[in-house]
């Protein structure tokens, strides 16, 4: 097995279970322990793992209104509208984006009345030229992982 598919299916094995063991993750990859430790810290290091989270269920919560929301901004002003983005809690991802609108967010929130108040607080800025935003009805797939491909 080489390196390389060592660190897939090591990465594959985090994603199975991510509170999975050294001395398990040795035993189902055929390695040592210290081999395993190692390729974890460098793939730490490298950014390819960047932290072991649990997977909120927001809805359980009360956060069950999702909503996507999309933002024309004045050219100048995008890194710091992203920022803003970026520190609202209820974010959940904030993307740069190419198309009819520079900036999608998605955010939860607890009812529209909470998200229609966060809204109204984005659009009083005035680098924020145009703004829509969709309510999503119904999550069919959200906060999904993939596993890698390994090379034979």
């Amino acid at each position: 097995m080489t390196y390389e598919n060592l660190d897939r299916r090591l990465v594959n094995a985090l994603l199975e279970d991510g509170r999975a063991s050294l001395r398990s993750l040795a035993e189902e990859l055929g390695v040592s322990v210290t081999t395993v430790s190692n390729h974890i810290s460098d793939l730490e290091e490298s950014g390819i793992i960047s932290g072991y989270t649990p997977v909120v269920g927001y809805d359980e919560l009360g956060y069950d209104v999702t909503a996507i929301i999309q933002l024309k901004c004045e050219g100048s002003a995008l890194p710091d509208i992203t920022e803003r983005l970026r520190e609202h809690s209820q974010m959940i991802s904030v993307y740069e984006v190419t198309g009819d609108h520079d900036v999608i967010a998605i955010g939860k929130f607890t009812d529209t009345d909470h998200m229609n108040s966060q809204i109204k607080e984005l659009l009083i800025d005035p680098d924020i030229k145009e703004s829509n935003t969709s309510v999503v009805l119904n999550s069919v797939l959200e906060n999904e992982q993939f596993t890698l491909d390994i090379k034979e």
